[in-house]
């Protein structure tokens, strides 16, 4: 499955015992790798190809896998290659400015609680593809992933109180974006 051409063009299968252990303790987090990479390039292709490069840098490093939670691992190495992806093919995603004036205080219960009890789950999918990718990023991980927010910190590679903060701003733009859109559907 998994070969690496030498410099002089021969081909030299790895070792099997390696190949084995990454199949079992990476392989089984595919689909949460894809899922990320989905939200953050909004793209089914572009997040095959992020998928496959991540597996294959994965594999590369394996050996440096300490053991642990390969999710976690692997969800790291998903979400760098996404965003060097993005780097190289969508340069002005990245720098879309976070919107720091929001006002995120509100006594109403969490966007999510609410809309998902009464939206569709189109209409919430749209809203979230909207968000900018450090909102997207930071609600994916949480929410459908139900990472906590040291988790987050790490994979992000930022503070715990930005991902707290980024995490509030993205619950109050997701509500912001779906308020008017669920007015419009239930008129």
């Amino acid at each position: 499955m998994f070969k690496r051409s030498k410099n002089r063009g021969s081909e030299v299968e790895l070792d099997e015992d390696k190949r084995e252990q990454f199949e079992s303790s990476v392989l089984p987090h595919l689909s949460a790798a894809y899922n990320l990479a989905r939200w953050l390039t909004r793209n089914d292709h572009d997040a095959q190809d992020v998928v496959q490069e991540s597996c294959l840098r994965a594999y590369k490093f394996f050996g440096g896998f300490r053991g642990g939670d390969a999710h976690f691992w692997l969800l790291r190495i998903v979400r760098n290659t996404c965003y060097t992806w993005l780097q190289q093919n969508r340069p002005r995603e990245l720098v879309d400015s976070l919107d720091d004036a929001t006002n995120i205080e509100s006594d109403a219960p969490s966007p999510e609680a609410e809309v998902i009890k009464s939206a569709d789950r189109a209409l919430i999918t749209r809203a979230l593809e909207e968000l900018p990718l450090e909102y997207r990023e930071i609600l994916v991980l949480r929410e459908m992933e139900g990472m906590s927010y040291k988790e987050i910190s790490e994979i992000s590679d930022i503070p715990l109180g930005t991902v707290m903060s980024r995490l509030a701003r993205a619950r109050k733009r997701l509500q912001q974006a779906l308020a008017p859109r669920i007015a419009t559907e239930t008129k």
